[in-house]
C-alpha cells in the first residue's frame, strides 16, 4: 500500500493563531499555553504559541506544513497585536502598504521583516501593499476581532505578521520573479496545506502569466524551464524573467495563456522536453510517460520520406540511422547521430512543427503559436516558419517600451 502524505498548515493560519494568541494576552493578560483558531467548513485547528517581550503584544508559532515541499516548513510565524490611537490610524492608513477590511473596522493588518511587497501589477495583492494575500487576511483580523470582541474592546488596533526568516526563504520561492521584494507572501485559503505540490506549482504559472497580461504583453513567452531561458538569453537576449516557466505542464498553460487574453505564443525549449509534446504529451513528466526516443525515430523517418523517395527509407543506410536513433540513451545522444547524418535541424524543426500544431489544437483557435526547439550540447536549433519574426516583434515592442521608462 502507498504512504498516505500528511497534511499541515499555511502561513497565514499559523500568522492568525500567532495574531489571535498576542490579541488574547494584550486585551486579558492571559497566556494560554494553545490557541484555536477556524479553517473551512467549521473545522479548528489548535497551536502552541510562544510569548515574547516587545511593544504591545508578540507571539510566534512554529509552522508546519506536514508532507508538502514547503521551503517554509518548520519557521516562526510571527503576530502581534497594538493600540493605537487616532493619530497613529492616520499615519497607518496614509502608508498604504497594509489592509484595512470592512468587515472588521478598527483593525489594521500589516506586515513587518521578512514579508514580502508587491511590486508588479497583476498579483491578488495591489502593488506596493503587503504580499498577504485575500484569505489570510480575512482569517488575521477574523482571529483578532473575535478576540477583541470578548474582550469588549473598543478601540483601534495594529495588526502585524511577520516571519524574520522570510527575507532569506523568499530566494527559493518564485516571488522574484513575481515581482515580490524582501520576503515571502503569506498565503493559503483553507489554512490547511495539502501535498500537491503540482497545484502550487499551476497557480504560480497562472499568477505569472496574468501578470504579463496586466503589464500589456500580447506575445507570450513560454519555457519549460532553465535551459530554455539560458537558451533565449544567449541566442535571443532575451532576459531572465521576461518568459514564464511553465515546467512540465506545458497544456495547462497554454489553456491559462488563452483564458488570460493571450493570442501569440512563443514556445522555445530544449529538445528532451518538447519531443513529448510533439509525440501528444500534454505533461512532460516521466511519470506520465516517455516515448522520447519512438518520437525521435519517427520524426527522422518522415524528414528521411519527405527528402527521399519512399522506398528509400528501406535502404540499409536509414534502417541503421533509425535503429541507433531508437535505441539513444537520450535526446542530445540522437542529435549527435543525426549530425553526423546531416539532418538534426531538419529534425529539430520538423520537431518544432509538430510542437505548433499541438499548441495551436490546445488553444482551440484562439491563439497562433511559434516554437523553437534546440540541442544545448550540440548548438543547434529547429524553428517554425515565423519563429523569427515573432521574436523581433517582441524584442522591438521592449526597445519601445524601454525607450519611454515603462520597463
Amino acid at each position: 500500500m502507498g504512504q498516505y502524505l500528511r497534511s499541515g498548515y499555511t502561513t497565514g493560519i499559523c500568522a492568525a493563531a500567532a495574531a489571535k494568541a498576542a490579541a488574547v494576552f494584550l486585551l486579558t493578560g492571559r497566556k494560554p499555553e494553545k490557541i484555536e483558531v477556524c479553517l473551512e467548513q467549521d473545522k479548528k485547528a489548535e497551536f502552541y504559541v510562544e510569548y515574547l517581550q516587545g511593544d504591545g503584544s508578540w507571539c510566534r508559532v512554529r509552522k508546519d506544513a506536514g508532507d508538502d515541499p514547503d521551503v517554509t516548513n518548520g519557521v516562526w510565524v510571527y503576530g502581534g497585536v497594538l493600540c493605537v490611537d487616532n493619530f497613529q490610524w492616520e499615519k497607518l492608513c496614509r502608508q498604504e502598504k497594509g489592509y484595512v477590511l470592512e468587515e472588521y473596522p478598527g483593525l489594521y493588518l500589516t506586515g513587518g521583516p521578512g514579508i514580502g511587497v508587491v511590486t508588479k501589477p497583476g498579483l491578488s495583492c495591489p502593488t506596493g501593499h503587503y504580499a498577504i494575500n485575500p484569505a489570510p487576511r480575512s482569517q488575521i483580523l477574523g482571529a483578532v476581532d473575535e478576540v477583541r470582541k470578548k474582550a469588549s474592546y473598543e478601540g483601534r488596533l495594529e495588526v502585524c505578521v511577520a516571519v524574520p526568516d522570510g527575507f532569506w526563504l523568499a530566494q527559493k520561492t518564485f516571488n522574484p520573479r513575481l515581482g515580490i521584494v524582501g520576503g515571502i507572501s503569506v498565503l493559503g485559503t483553507t489554512g490547511i496545506v495539502k501535498p500537491m505540490s503540482e497545484e502550487a506549482l499551476m497557480e504560480t504559472i497562472r499568477l505569472e502569466i496574468r501578470m504579463k497580461a496586466a503589464a500589456g504583453e500580447q506575445l507570450l513567452l513560454l519555457t519549460p524551464g532553465n535551459y530554455g531561458e539560458m537558451f533565449l538569453l544567449q541566442e535571443m537576449n532575451i532576459t531572465l524573467g521576461e518568459a514564464v516557466r511553465c515546467s512540465n505542464f506545458v497544456k495547462d498553460s497554454v489553456k491559462m495563456a488563452v483564458e488570460e487574453g493571450f493570442h501569440k505564443i512563443l514556445l522555445a525549449g530544449h529538445i528532451g522536453k518538447l519531443v513529448k509534446v510533439a509525440g501528444g504529451a500534454e505533461n512532460t513528466h516521466s511519470k506520465y510517460g516517455d516515448g522520447r526516443m519512438e518520437e525521435m525515430e519517427r520524426l527522422t523517418m518522415e524528414c528521411v520520406n519527405q527528402t527521399e523517395n519512399d522506398h528509400l527509407t528501406k535502404n540499409y543506410r536509414w534502417e541503421k540511422l533509425f535503429k541507433a536513433v531508437r535505441r539513444s540513451n537520450t535526446t542530445e545522444e540522437s542529435i549527435g547521430i543525426l549530425k553526423e547524418a546531416g539532418l538534426d535541424r531538419q529534425v529539430l524543426s520538423r520537431g518544432a512543427e509538430k510542437v505548433k500544431r499541438k499548441v495551436e489544437q490546445w488553444g482551440e483557435g484562439e491563439l497562433k503559436a511559434e516554437v523553437i526547439v534546440f540541442s544545448s550540447a550540440h548548438k543547434v536549433m529547429g524553428k517554425t516558419r515565423n519563429a523569427d519574426e515573432f521574436i523581433q516583434k517582441y524584442s522591438h515592442r521592449k526597445e519601445n517600451l524601454n525607450g519611454k521608462g515603462v520597463l
